[in-house]
């Protein structure tokens, strides 16, 4: 596909961080864009809200609808997919952005958090996709893009924060089973998860302002996130992909201007990435 003009996407927690930068990177082809996210009155430790990123869609030359959702809420889920699809005629790809973290390790994770974790990440994307397929089925170039990890079996990953990796691997395992239940109606499932961390409140706000400057901006992820989604769903599926490998394979040679301070020489991998 050309570009994403009049195609519509739904973004799960697109009011910040790469579900916003996503968002911004599509409007400029003249998209749809539903930011579907609980964050419709300020944070006070967060910025960013449903409503400001739907002025910033429509300044991109998007078209906008905010809807204040919680991903754990099925009948709020179905009910925003419905008005997303009334609006703007169908639904052609959603995005499962929306994300819990906490890096604790089994010992010392709550079970409240636990079970948060398991809903807003493994769960959220069986809901979104279940009661988002009869919409993606009609479109020409149905998509699903999970922003989940490579499933790293090695043991590093396992003793830290055993807790946040079973709800992010869930993710994938959901990417890889989903893209061959859907493969039959040509909905493509991918999922795509950056080489290095991503300079974003919510990672300031859980690993400390020291991370930023070692990290890439939220825009490569949205230029890859691109990549997928103006691809045939019929050639690109089932695939557990990774930013950087994947822009890299689409002709991207410079990568400089996706770090967060230019001058760093050595940039953190993120989790999950050997």
């Amino acid at each position: 596909m050309a570009d994403l003009k009049g195609k519509t996407l739904f973004i799960t927690g697109a009011s910040r961080g790469i579900g916003r930068e996503i968002a911004l990177k599509c409007a400029k082809d003249g998209a749809n864009i539903i930011i579907a996210a609980k964050s419709d009155e300020p944070h006070p430790k967060l910025p960013g809200t449903i409503h400001s990123v739907a002025e910033e869609v429509v300044a991109a030359g998007g078209q906008a609808l905010a809807i204040k959702v919680d991903v754990r809420d099925e009948e709020n889920v179905e009910a925003a997919l419905k008005q997303a699809a009334e609006k703007f005629g169908g639904i052609d790809a959603v995005i499962n952005n929306a994300g819990a973290i906490r890096l604790t390790p089994a010992a010392k994770t709550p079970i409240k958090r636990f079970d948060l974790m398991h809903q807003i990440n493994t769960r959220a994307v069986l809901l979104c996709s279940q009661l988002a397929l009869p919409y993606l089925e009609k479109s020409e170039n149905g998509h699903i893009i999970n922003l989940s990890p490579p499933l790293n079996m090695d043991k590093k990953w396992m003793k830290p924060y055993i807790p946040y990796t079973i709800s992010k691997y869930g993710m994938s395992m959901l990417t890889l089973g989903l893209a061959e239940e859907f493969r039959r109606v040509g909905v493509a499932v991918n999922s795509l998860w950056p080489q290095t961390t991503i300079a974003t409140s919510a990672v300031e706000f859980e690993a400390g302002a020291a991370i930023l400057p070692v990290s890439r901006t939220p825009a490569i992820m949205a230029d890859a996130a691109y990549e997928i989604l103006t691809t045939d769903s019929k050639e690109l599926t089932g695939e557990l992909l990774i930013d950087e490998q994947l822009l890299k394979e689409r002709g991207v040679t410079d990568f400089i201007g996706y770090q967060h301070d230019p001058d760093c020489k050595k940039l953190y991998t993120d989790l999950f990435v050997d």
